[in-house]
């Protein structure tokens, strides 16, 4: 479980194919608190297993984290954001993110805003009934507040702190962003299906 707010930015040193998982070599400027063999790491939102650990580690994704990201897409010298998962003791800030993309959103348009960007981004189908005004959405790894929503399309608001310590800055339109919508959205309407289908037997 994370928080979707980014402690670090590290960059892709290699990314490679080994059967059929996407093996990727990233590098950052300290080795990752509490990272060892077999934990666990988001990358651009992706909750990945880190198969070597150090300040240049590694880790994979399957099939179904590859057809569901765009880190296939990734590069070596690609920037991607990081965060560790939650400990019990950990401040949380941000909102619940587990990690599992649900698939990816195209920028429609990044307008500046007095230090600040406001991104329109086009939403999916797949999310579209779980994006609401105000509420919470994490953008490759980062968790954003929805300021507006309108038919197939949402906007979120970008301070320039966000936009210094992420990779988002280096974002323009018409890129592949990944997202996850909140969870416990998925949860209500789960629960809610689930007591209508029981009065409905």
């Amino acid at each position: 479980m994370f928080t979707g707010l980014v402690q670090e930015t590290g960059k892709v040193i290699s990314a490679s194919r080994i059967r059929g998982c996407l093996r990727l070599t990233i590098e950052t400027g300290n080795a990752p608190s509490g990272m060892e063999l077999g934990s666990s790491i988001c990358v651009n939102g992706a909750c990945l297993t880190v198969i070597k650990a150090g300040r240049r580690f590694e880790v994979e994704a399957g099939q179904e984290t590859i057809s569901r990201t765009n880190l296939s897409e990734l590069r070596a010298g690609a920037g991607v954001n990081l965060e560790n998962p939650m400990t019990p003791s950990s401040l949380f800030g941000g909102h619940f993110v587990t990690g599992h993309v649900d698939t990816t959103a195209s920028i429609k348009s990044i307008k500046q805003q007095s230090g600040s960007q406001l991104w329109e981004i086009e939403t999916p189908e797949a999310v579209e009934k779980y994006i609401v005004e105000k509420g919470s959405v994490c953008l490759e790894g980062v968790s954003l507040t929805v300021a507006s929503v309108k038919p197939r399309t949402f906007t979120a608001s970008l301070i320039p702190h966000t936009l210094a310590s992420t990779t988002l800055k280096d974002k323009r339109p018409g890129d592949k962003v990944n997202i996850e919508a909140d969870i416990l959205a998925k949860h209500i309407e789960k629960l809610m299906n689930r007591d209508k289908e029981m009065t409905q037997t």
